[in-house]
């Protein structure tokens, strides 16, 4: 009897967490990294994208100085983001940034407080790079890295 208990709180468990991991695979599915519809960068790779939004260069693969855009406090975007991104929680990325700007090797990004706001200083700026969900898509701007498509 106990061996059956434990099969069927084992399979519940697995099937649990087997939706919890496709939910968040879903979300992830749904951001987005954009740039200015006129910036000549049509496509980036993944460490290029870890690479400016975690202070190690500041330019695009064409050597223009990029302007990466980061949302403010916890929202679910950013921290799926840099989950997804970086494998790290919002409390070690910040913890990341804190050590950067006190030893001065990096400038941290713009911040701007929604995905709307991001969109429109996107848009406004040639050399800015953002994430966004991907429901917030306009012309406005274009996709350089979609995650897991």
């Amino acid at each position: 009897m106990k061996r059956f208990r434990f099969i069927i709180g084992t399979l519940i468990f697995s099937v649990m967490f087997n939706n919890v991991m496709a939910d968040n695979a879903a979300e992830v599915k749904d951001i987005v990294v954009v740039v200015n519809k006129d910036n000549p960068v049509e496509a980036m790779s993944r460490s290029q994208i870890i690479d400016l939004f975690m202070g190690k260069y500041v330019a695009f693969p064409d050597g223009q100085v990029a302007v990466p855009i980061d949302l403010t406090g916890n929202d679910s975007t950013k921290r799926l983001f840099y989950q997804s991104l970086v494998g790290m929680s919002l409390a070690r990325v910040n913890s990341y940034w804190s050590r950067i700007r006190f030893t001065g090797r990096a400038r941290p990004s713009v911040k701007q407080s929604t995905e709307d706001d991001i969109i429109l200083y996107v848009s406004e700026t040639k050399n800015a790079i953002g994430y966004i969900s991907r429901s917030k898509l306009t012309d406005q701007v274009k996709v350089v890295y979609p995650f897991y498509e």
